[in-house]
Formats: structure tokens, C-alpha cells, sequence
């Protein structure tokens, strides 16, 4: 059992990393990373070439009742364009990290897109 953790764990940081590295070689603008727990959704924006987080949201700003999870994720991405946007951003790259683009982690980036960040 623990040797199947380990490696699942391992190809999990294979695909970030190859993802990352895609993303990061190829721009000079800063990157929308995504993040989903079990309980939670995360997104930040990030500047490499600083090292600094610029603005971060997460479902546990956003209103919830009665809202699915897809839901929930678009609303998180709407906020953090809205975010976005008072700091002067416009253009970002969308770093989806180890997950698919599928559910949570592309409502997010629609969300994002309906608000006017463009990537």
C-alpha cells in the first residue's frame, strides 16, 4: 500500500512539473494556478520572475448555499479576475498544475475568461 502511494504521488509531481514547464519557458506574464482539495478550491496568480503571489481566491469567499462544486469553482474564477483587475491585470497564463482540464478546473478558467482575463 505504501509503495502505490509513493508512486502516485511521484506522477503527480511529473505531471505538474511537466505542465510548469511548459507554461513558464514559453511566457513572461504571470500565471493563474489552480488547486482543489477535497473541501476546497484555490486559485492565485503568481509572477515567476518576482517569486511573489500577487492575489489569491478560494471558495471560502464566495457563497456557496446551495451551489455545486462547478459551480461554486466558475464564482471563484469570476473573483479572482475581478481581483485581477484592480492590481492592472489583464493577461495571465492558466497553469491547471497536476489536473485535468475537466470540471472544477475548467469552470474556473471559463469564469475567469466570462470576467475579462484574458489567457
Amino acid at each position: 500500500m505504501l509503495k502505490e502511494v509513493n508512486i502516485r504521488s511521484k506522477n503527480v509531481k511529473l505531471r505538474k512539473n511537466r505542465t510548469r514547464k511548459k507554461i513558464i519557458s514559453n511566457s513572461g506574464v504571470p500565471r493563474l494556478s489552480a488547486f482543489r482539495s477535497l473541501k476546497h478550491f484555490y486559485l492565485q496568480i503568481i509572477d515567476d520572475a518576482q517569486g511573489k503571489t500577487l492575489c489569491t481566491a478560494s471558495d471560502k469567499e464566495v457563497e456557496k448555499k446551495g451551489k455545486k462544486p462547478v459551480e461554486i469553482a466558475m464564482e471563484v474564477g469570476r473573483e479572482i479576475a475581478k481581483k485581477a483587475k484592480q492590481i492592472k491585470l489583464e493577461r495571465v497564463v492558466f497553469d491547471r498544475g497536476s489536473y485535468r482540464y475537466h470540471g472544477r478546473v475548467k469552470a474556473a478558467a471559463e469564469g475567469a475568461r466570462e470576467e475579462g482575463l484574458k489567457f
